[in-house]
């Protein structure tokens, strides 16, 4: 298979390094990785592939036209898969405009960068991949899917930004024929996630005994999906996706919160006990929900299994099973992150 050369944006961040290092321990592919390293991006997610002689980095920000352009001309990129976002909602609550600036901002300079390249170089295998999320469809019912086709109805200044993005994606592509795929993502877990998400909060505030915080009543539904399902995903698209469309990609796993938090402690309890015998579970807090927390997200993904042969690996019971071995074993990894746990997202 041809070698190709591929700029990733955000790839210290949780999604893009487990990308990255797919892409290097199977594949030919050399990556140019670009990321801002704000408080989520981590080199160190990275320290396995990080002297390949088929990975260079550039710390720098997407908004940059310099730095995107440059890489563009030295490189000769093939492809472009942006990864780059602010993704928490809670943060995205208390500070909306970083979310606009990477996001949306961010993005439309990634599109006008990849517009010029294209316009002066005659590549006619370029993709520009655009990851975006499930959240962008706002919130269901009981019962239903978000399919391709579900109207957009963001819910928090995230989703919004993500929507907006996912806009200027499909205008880039009518308007101009840049070639775009768009991906819509279910709530992802695995390895080498900041712990501000559910499933990492929850088993580092195991491993430190403290409580283990649950929004509301727990009874808020997600989709979940391994990461590297995810990754195996965007590859695929990547080489067969057609231009000009939108795949969701989902993990078949709809969960309810608090048994995410009863089936981590149900795990450590195994794996990791505590010397008292107690379990885990007597951790957990119920807190104050979310302001406009979504109750459910579950998504449609016949689109990706019929085109594209795509199903996932993982089911929720093995992949939560690595992913709490995996932390239990990285300890170094996680001893380093940075995390207040200050609550976010509750200021009116």
């Amino acid at each position: 298979m041809k070698q190709n050369t591929i700029l990733v944006t955000g790839g210290c961040g949780f999604i893009g390094s487990n990308f990255i290092i797919k892409q290097l321990q199977s594949y030919n592919n050399l990556i140019v990785n670009v990321d801002k390293l704000t408080y989520a991006g981590n080199p160190d997610n990275l320290k396995s592939v990080s002297s390949n002689k088929n990975y260079h980095f550039f710390e720098g920000d997407i908004k940059s036209k310099t730095l995107i352009s440059d890489i563009f001309d030295n490189f000769n990129i093939d492809g472009l898969i942006n990864f780059a976002a602010e993704s928490h909602v809670d943060r995205s609550i208390d500070g909306p405009i970083e979310f606009v600036n990477t996001n949306i901002l961010g993005t439309a300079n990634l599109l006008e960068c990849s517009r010029t390249y294209l316009n002066n170089n005659n590549i006619d295998h370029f993709r520009f991949i655009h990851v975006s999320t499930d959240e962008v469809y706002g919130s269901l019912g009981e019962t239903g899917y978000f399919t391709e086709k579900t109207p957009f109805d963001p819910k928090s200044p995230y989703s919004a930004s993500k929507a907006s993005s996912d806009h200027l994606v499909n205008a880039w592509f009518h308007t101009y024929g840049l070639p775009t795929i768009i991906t819509n993502c279910s709530n992802n877990y695995g390895p080498y996630q900041f712990p501000e998400k559910l499933i990492p909060l929850i088993i580092m505030n195991c491993l430190n005994k403290k409580d283990l915080p649950v929004y509301g009543d727990g009874q808020n539904v997600r989709d979940w999906l391994y990461v590297e399902d995810h990754c195996n995903a965007i590859n695929t698209i990547y080489l067969n996706g057609k231009i000009g469309e939108t795949y969701n990609i989902g993990g078949n796993n709809e969960i309810k919160n608090l048994d995410i938090v009863h089936t981590i402690c149900d795990l450590m309890d195994e794996l990791y006990p505590q010397k008292n015998k107690k379990s885990y579970k007597d951790l957990i807090a119920f807190v104050k929900d979310r302001p406009g927390h979504d109750f459910r997200y579950a998504i449609d993904a016949t689109k990706i299994k019929n085109e594209l042969n795509w199903v996932p690996s993982e089911n929720f019971n093995s992949g939560i099973r690595k992913t709490v071995k995996w932390y239990l074993e990285n300890k170094e990894w996680y001893e380093k992150i940075k995390y207040s746990q200050k609550r976010l997202g509750i200021s009116q």
